[in-house]
């Protein structure tokens, strides 16, 4: 691939409300071609990105893990919802509206460290190894650098996960603030914290790989390199 190939920018970006705003802001608005951001600006934007996605995702987030969950528990305490929508509706019925947004603070720090994980150490560990010498700009690379991000990701946000998800699930009362929440898996000792981290990996890699090996295919063949501003 020639040289101009990584100085091109996307046109668009797909994914979640998280990383395609952190992706739009980054790529579109602050980062010129052959001047990659640095690195402490990318975190900034990937967790401002993060936060926003975090928050409005929480009530869908609160309905996929009750939904899932449902199946391990007695069949007089399951909630049996039909679909999404149905789970919604019930939750604003019977618990009321802010009930949506139990877990928010957990989700919305996993958001934000999902978003970095993914999008700010992608992007550093691209450019890291562009920078070596020895890569050049090309799918083996994409592989690599989405890899990595995939793994650091995963490492970053399974703590919170396991809080997220025991904060969703738990009866009203049960625990009375996040740090009680924290304590209580904290007694399971560290690996406590990353309860079903295979899982998440063998979930997340995936994902992470084809997401930037596709968006990276797509700015190669149909990326634009800016035109210059005389002023």
């Amino acid at each position: 691939m020639g040289s101009q190939d990584s100085k091109k920018l996307s046109r668009w970006y797909f994914g979640g409300v998280a990383s395609s705003g952190a992706a739009c802001v980054a790529k579109q608005a602050f980062e010129k071609p052959g001047e990659p951001l640095p690195f402490y600006q990318k975190l900034l934007i990937a967790g401002s990105a993060g936060a926003v996605g975090g928050v409005f995702g929480t009530p869908g987030d609160l309905i996929n893990v009750r939904m899932q969950n449902d199946i391990k528990l007695p069949p007089e305490q399951r909630r049996n919802y039909k679909h999404a929508l149905d789970g919604l509706i019930r939750v604003c019925r019977e618990e009321g509206v802010v009930k949506l947004f139990n877990g928010c603070s957990t989700a919305t720090g996993r958001a934000i460290l999902m978003t970095i994980g993914q999008l700010s150490f992608y992007d550093q560990i691209k450019q890291y190894l562009l920078n070596s010498g020895k890569f050049n700009d090309n799918l083996l690379t994409h592989f690599a650098a989405s890899l990595s991000a995939g793994a650091i990701a995963t490492t970053l946000t399974q703590p919170l996960d396991v809080l997220k998800t025991r904060a969703m699930n738990a009866k009203p009362g049960e625990y009375k603030n996040l740090g009680q929440l924290v304590l209580y898996t904290a007694k399971m000792g560290p690996m406590g914290f990353f309860k079903g981290y295979v899982p998440a990996f063998v979930r997340l890699a995936p994902h992470t790989i084809l997401t930037f090996v596709f968006l990276e295919q797509l700015r190669i063949y149909f990326g634009y390199i800016p035109k210059k501003t005389n002023f």
